[in-house]
């Protein structure tokens, strides 16, 4: 078998540029939505409305906390052709979105032409230093992570979501949960998996509190985190560094106790 190709990060993020533009130029909203590969204008949005519906309006309550949706600043990662942008736009006040691929960029701002209170951004591909520095009261991500074949780029994205986000709001993000999943560090279109324990540490380490999660152990696995205020992100990452010490130790002891029974 031939060993997984070694790239750095920058590599990756490239790669991730080229392939989503190239994807975009063939056919943007069959790799946006690959339901159908002959989108007209009116049922590729209206299929973004329904997962808005579905994913966002039967979660208003961890979503809004009480504030009226219009008058809340929304960030999206990974928008795409900008199918639930324009959704998002229908529902809040002020919404944001970034993406990799400039060819995808300039879809989506086609898409939300309408709505001047929505804004598309082209990002680097692993931070939100595009976004303006606002305090932010949600952060959304669907079916983009699934395709990021690096934690350290998705870790980082959830880092800097943390930056964003007003204390005790919500970034609500799909990850590929299934951990039998073999993703090859040049496949830009099969992520890596995660599996709860790994979504726990990750909330932990970037100052979250995983408070919810869905879909563990499949293709679509929902995480629902909360960002904590300072106390509550320091006593997180001690609990993250006290589950590796435990870890480690775990195996040292195995590891002697293999070495005795020889």
């Amino acid at each position: 078998m031939t060993p997984p190709k070694k790239l750095t990060v920058e590599q990756q993020l490239e790669k991730m540029r080229r392939d989503w533009d190239e994807r975009a130029r063939e056919n943007a909203r069959y790799y946006v939505n690959t339901a159908r590969q002959d989108w007209t204008d009116e049922d590729f949005f209206a299929s973004g409305e329904q997962q808005i519906a579905e994913d966002i309006l039967t979660d208003m309550g961890n979503i809004c906390q009480g504030k009226d949706p219009r008058q809340m600043r929304v960030l999206e990662i990974g928008c795409g052709a900008g199918r639930l942008t324009r959704a998002l736009a229908k529902v809040f006040g002020e919404v944001h979105a970034v993406d990799i691929s400039g060819e995808m960029v300039a879809a989506a701002r086609r898409a939300v032409a309408d709505f001047p209170h929505a804004h598309v951004y082209q990002n680097n591909g692993c931070d939100l230093t595009v976004i303006p520095s606002k305090p932010f009261d949600f952060a959304y991500s669907a079916i983009v992570f699934q395709h990021i074949p690096s934690r350290e780029i998705i870790e980082n994205y959830v880092r800097d979501v943390h930056r964003l986000l007003r204390r005790g709001a919500l970034f609500k993000f799909w990850v590929q949960g299934d951990t039998r999943t073999e993703s090859s560090p040049d496949d830009t279109w099969l992520g890596v998996p995660f599996s709860d324990a790994d979504s726990i540490d990750m909330a932990e380490r970037c100052g979250f509190e995983p408070r919810h999660r869905h879909g563990a152990g499949g293709q679509y696995f929902i995480l629902w985190f909360f960002k904590y205020g300072w106390l509550g992100a320091q006593q997180a990452r001690v609990r993250v560094w006290a589950r590796a010490v435990r870890k480690k130790l775990g195996r040292a002891k195995r590891s002697l106790l293999a070495r005795m029974k020889r």
